[in-house]
């Protein structure tokens, strides 16, 4: 049976925080929130866990996790960033957005798309997600909690708690973080391209991108 955490939204109690982070640490799963939908997440390390999110969602092996980063220094040892993509990600973060790019050796093969050798990645602007992550000390393995027979994610903590009890560790709420996922921008070739439009404004990247 998974814990419940009511979190406040913009004062994030310390010790709830410290519950969820250490069951993450503990090999946990969590659904938290972010600020484009709620998300399942647990430690890159997390052989288990990552099983666990490809099961409940019913993703195949093509899938791009993402990692969540705390700031830019920590998504700096992830991905490689050329001076004009850095420029770019910089200006845009933190977001609602992940941005795929070629990963470095700090992330495991086996979270790696298996062609391209890349990885998404993002800061997200949230104040509790913010909060675990500072606390957690690393990135947090993700992926948006949109379930196979859902045509939209799941929004609200409750609904979490009663769907997926069984299969989560914990679940945070902090109240309704919309239904609208980050928007997806490959920078891993020549030209970026557009691989998900949505919560994410694509004006803040000046020029017209490429759509996949």
């Amino acid at each position: 049976m998974a814990k419940y955490f009511d979190v406040h939204p913009e004062n994030p109690q310390r010790r709830a925080i410290n519950q969820v982070v250490a069951i993450l640490r503990d090999g946990g799963l969590v659904a938290y929130p972010t600020d484009s939908c709620y998300a399942l997440g647990c430690l890159t390390d997390n052989k288990e866990g990552v099983d666990r999110i490809r099961a409940i969602r019913h993703l195949d092996d093509r899938h791009h996790f993402t990692l969540v980063c705390h700031d830019f220094a920590q998504l700096g040892q992830l991905v490689y960033l050329p001076n004009t993509v850095f420029r770019a990600i910089k200006a845009a973060t933190p977001g609602s957005y992940t941005f795929i790019l070629p990963a470095t050796k700090e992330v495991p093969r086996r979270l790696q798309n298996a062609k391209k050798k890349t990885v998404g990645v993002r800061i997200p602007d949230h104040v509790v997600t913010q909060a675990l992550l500072a606390e957690l000390g690393e990135p947090l393995l993700s992926s948006t909690l949109l379930l196979p027979d859902h045509e939209e994610p799941l929004t609200q903590g409750w609904e979490i708690k009663e769907e997926l009890d069984h299969v989560v560790d914990a679940v945070i709420d902090s109240g309704d973080c919309g239904v609208e996922p980050t928007t997806v921008i490959d920078f891993s070739d020549d030209q970026p391209e557009v691989i998900r439009e949505g919560a994410g404004d694509l004006a803040r990247f000046g020029e017209p991108l490429r759509r996949g």
